[in-house]
């Protein structure tokens, strides 16, 4: 106490010019107008600043609320897109003939393997999502893979890096039509088969799905035709596709609905004789 009394004491001329300059200064603001609307637009000024650097901490801290806000934006703008029947530039590709409205989920990818013969992944959707078997899995990039199962909480998802993942493509270019495999080999590169050697197929083709199973829209992008082959007595390419997707690094997906598919599957069955 006796220190803060001496500082008092030694300081007390530049204290006291101090308190007359702050008093001569509030005055003056308050006997003209001129002056204090400047000191009032400062004043908004520096507590403007501060409010937005407290809401720019704020967004920093509420990053994964507003990323999962633009997930479920990016879900319904997939779906009005695919209803509308417009062109897509972000696949390339438009919706399919037969009209269909499909809808996107967005997941998250928990559990993603991709160094076995058979790799799956774990999505953070399940039954009581609405997600369902057979339904088709894809970034903004390509294709994923399609829904092996289902529990309550979360999807098992068969990867196209699984050797008994079949799916139905075809060249971008035309009406030819093959089905993606895996190898076992490449994460990067999948192989294209039941391609006739009469397709105008080249290096640098680029593949889509084909919308014959009713599981993924057509159009979708898979990959670009990476090395080709055909020996003179082959009826079939053997063709390796470079994929869009990097399979080793998925974080966010969608999850496709086609609610027409029980339907059409029904229909396309022949009639028991």
């Amino acid at each position: 106490m006796q220190q803060i009394i001496n500082f008092l004491i030694r300081n007390k001329n530049t204290l006291l010019f101090l308190l007359l300059f702050g008093l001569s200064i509030f005055f003056t603001v308050q006997s003209h107008s001129y002056h204090k609307s400047k000191f009032v637009s400062s004043t908004n000024f520096l507590t403007g600043s501060f409010y937005e650097w407290v809401s720019g901490l704020q967004a920093y801290f509420h990053l994964e609320e507003y990323n999962q806000a633009l997930k479920e934006e990016n879900s319904y703008l997939r779906s009005l897109l695919y209803a509308s029947k417009e062109d897509s530039i972000a696949f390339q590709t438009h919706t399919n003939s037969l009209g269909k409205s499909y809808t996107f989920l967005p997941a998250k990818v928990i559990s993603n393997n991709y160094s076995k013969t058979d790799n799956y992944l774990l999505l953070d959707k399940g039954a009581g999502d609405s997600v369902k078997v057979d339904m088709g899995v894809i970034t903004s990039r390509g294709i994923v893979g399609i829904v092996e199962g289902t529990s309550e909480n979360y999807a098992r998802v068969i990867s196209i890096l699984n050797s008994n993942s079949a799916i139905n493509v075809r060249l971008k270019k035309s009406n030819h039509f093959g089905t993606l495999v895996w190898n076992g080999k490449n994460p990067n590169l999948a192989q294209l088969t039941y391609v006739p050697k009469i397709a105008p197929v080249q290096e640098g083709d680029t593949l889509i799905t084909g919308g014959k199973s009713f599981i993924f829209p057509e159009g979708i992008p898979v990959g670009i035709v990476h090395h080709l082959n055909l020996e003179e007595d082959d009826t079939y390419y053997e063709i390796d596709i470079r994929l869009f997707n990097d399979m080793t690094n998925l974080g966010y997906v969608y999850i496709i609905e086609n609610p027409d598919r029980e339907e059409l599957l029904e229909l396309s069955q022949p009639e028991n004789e």
